[in-house]
């Protein structure tokens, strides 16, 4: 069976296509994604601007005609933070909808991370025993803490790195003193939602699995050989904090030409760098690994198990 998940976000519209069955790895044939930066389009009362529903709606209907093309039996679309929360989300959500002739499923912050950390936990196996993950997007983090396929505690801050950048680091380059303003922010924010990781055990993998972080890794970590010879990304803290400063000197333009800055990285990187250090300061982490499964993955294997169990 093929399946294709569209996964309309803060920063882009991605299309995983995979052939999957029950009982069996997802192995993924396409990925298909249009940049969009929503944020972009906020207008000061917090709606999406005609402007930003049309360019969503256009990359929703290249995600369909892509699915048509790639014959995927069943798509299943989720909408994450920028959508729903923009105060005329349920308009957005109907011309969407319209777009893709079929309901879209809107996660709420939570549901984000619960099916996130489910995708960590596949990928990593059981014998990882506890694990803390973050996930950071354009519009929200996510944490999501726990020893099984569902996290202990999961929780979801509005600390996108799209949505900081806007309110932040809206300067190119934004210069220090306004990563220290933000950094205060989200020390101010991180501080209610670390107390409940700290009084969990203490994870014995600390994971990161979305596209700002692994853009980051590759900046500012290194590789390990893994099982099967599989290479792991490893992102130290002080690593990273060692690249803020710099990071924050430079225009955007100059970022692209770093290890790991895509283009459509260069202008939210900076806010990225900074939520995920203040994170990881908060939960008092030294080291992450970089995922490379995450939502997407996480969507299909749940469907997939609905196979195996339906």
């Amino acid at each position: 069976m093929r399946l294709g998940v569209l996964d309309i976000g803060s920063n882009t519209v991605h299309l995983l296509v995979a052939d999957v069955r029950p009982g069996g790895r997802p192995h993924a044939t396409t990925s298909e994604r249009t940049v969009l930066r929503l944020m972009r389009y906020l207008a000061p009362d917090g709606s999406i601007t005609e402007e930003g529903v049309t360019a969503l709606v256009n990359a929703v209907s290249r995600a369909r005609e892509v699915a048509a093309k790639e014959k995927v039996d069943e798509l299943l679309a989720t909408a994450t933070s920028a959508v729903r929360e923009a105060t005329n989300g349920a308009d957005v959500i109907a011309r969407i909808e319209h777009a893709l002739g079929q309901e879209l499923q809107v996660l709420g912050g939570e549901s984000e991370a619960r099916f996130t950390f489910l995708a960590v936990r596949r990928w990593f196996g059981w014998s990882a025993g506890q694990i803390t993950l973050f996930d950071i997007g354009g519009g929200s983090l996510e944490i999501a803490a726990g020893a099984d396929e569902l996290p202990e505690v999961a929780a979801s801050v509005p600390l996108g790195a799209g949505r900081m950048t806007v309110q932040f680091l809206s300067q190119d380059p934004p210069g220090e003193d306004a990563v220290e303003v933000l950094r205060d922010h989200a020390r101010e924010v991180l501080a209610p939602v670390a107390e409940q990781f700290l009084a969990l055990p203490r994870p014995d993998h600390v994971v990161g699995s979305s596209k700002a972080i692994r853009s980051l890794a590759k900046l500012a970590g290194y590789p390990v050989p893994g099982w099967s010879g599989i290479e792991r990304m490893l992102l130290p803290r002080a690593s990273l904090g060692s690249w803020i400063p710099r990071l924050a000197r430079i225009p955007a333009s100059a970022r692209q030409e770093l290890p790991g800055i895509t283009p459509d990285r260069t202008f939210q990187i900076v806010a990225g760098a900074v939520v995920l250090h203040a994170a990881m300061q908060a939960l008092k982490v030294d080291e992450l690994e970089v995922s490379p499964w995450a939502l997407r993955e996480g969507v299909l294997l749940r469907y997939i198990e609905s196979l195996s169990w339906g």
